[in-house]
């Protein structure tokens, strides 16, 4: 059995995941040995694909669901947390509010 892991996060990048912090999320994606995907309400895509993340609309202060599928999902998910909270590449604006 596949193990999956979930969790929450909100996006405290200035733009929100527009292409440049897209494709550093779906370069990190793709370095996971486990399958992942982001979800906001019933829309979920591959965490892997720039294109697929930009149709998200994520702006700032939007919660993502992230979803990993694999036997280090646990670990993966983590990886891709942290990576968003650290802003992928971009600075954070706290609480999601851009001033």
């Amino acid at each position: 059995m596949t193990a999956e892991a979930r969790g929450t996060v909100v996006v405290n990048n200035p733009s929100g995941l527009h292409a440049r912090p897209a494709n550093e999320l779906a370069r990190v994606a793709k370095s996971l040995s486990s399958s992942s995907r982001l979800a906001i309400g019933d829309r979920e895509v591959n965490a892997a694909s720039v294109l697929a993340i930009m149709t998200l609309g994520v702006t700032p202060g939007t919660a993502v669901d992230v979803i990993c599928e694999g036997d280090m999902a646990e670990e993966d998910l983590d990886t891709l947390l942290a990576a968003i909270r650290g802003g992928l590449g971009e600075p954070n604006v706290p609480n999601g509010v851009n001033s």
